[in-house]
């Protein structure tokens, strides 16, 4: 009695989540193919390829057939594992091309807001300059005035005194 091994399993009954079973069926077809095709090519060169490419063409059929199960064959097995290795990889590479525009990114957004807040510390610096300036000159005219009033006050005295010389002097 012999005991063979199943050739395919339902993917429901691989552990998976509804999400990994539906990447799973999207892929399998895709990886089969892509297998049947390189067995293909190598099979037109020469020697003894018939039988693999036999077994995968019949593999991708029922991969593709949509029946929710997992290709147990060896060679699918491998050509699977490795469509999703390099679709891993592909995706690790666009993950490492997002994060090196999201660090340019976060450099040049940095870099206008180190210039914006650069600009506004000379603002600031302006307007203390000025507030300087404005105190500065209140100052002074405060030293004006109190200088304006004093001659004023000389000045009154001044006439008052030629008044009264004026009037001393007229009475002679």
């Amino acid at each position: 009695m012999t005991s063979t091994l199943p050739t395919s399993i339902p993917d429901s009954q691989l552990g998976l989540s509804h999400s990994e079973i539906q990447i799973l069926r999207q892929h399998q077809p895709i990886a089969l193919q892509n297998q049947g095709y390189a067995h293909s090519t190598a099979s037109t060169r020469g020697r003894g390829h018939a039988r693999t490419s036999a077994s995968t063409s019949r593999a991708a059929s029922a991969a593709s057939s949509g029946n929710g199960r997992l290709v147990l064959d060896p060679s699918s097995l491998a050509v699977l594992g490795q469509h999703f290795e390099r679709l891993m990889a592909a995706i690790q590479n666009r993950v490492e091309q997002l994060t090196a525009q999201t660090q340019i990114s976060t450099i040049n957004q940095s870099s206008r807001a180190g210039a914006a807040m650069a600009a506004a510390d000379a603002e600031i610096a302006r307007f203390h300059a000025i507030l300087r300036q404005i105190d500065e000159l209140e100052t002074e005219f405060d030293k004006v005035r109190h200088i304006r009033d004093i001659v004023k006050g000389f000045r009154a005295r001044v006439e008052g005194l030629e008044r009264k010389m004026d009037s001393r002097g007229s009475r002679r």
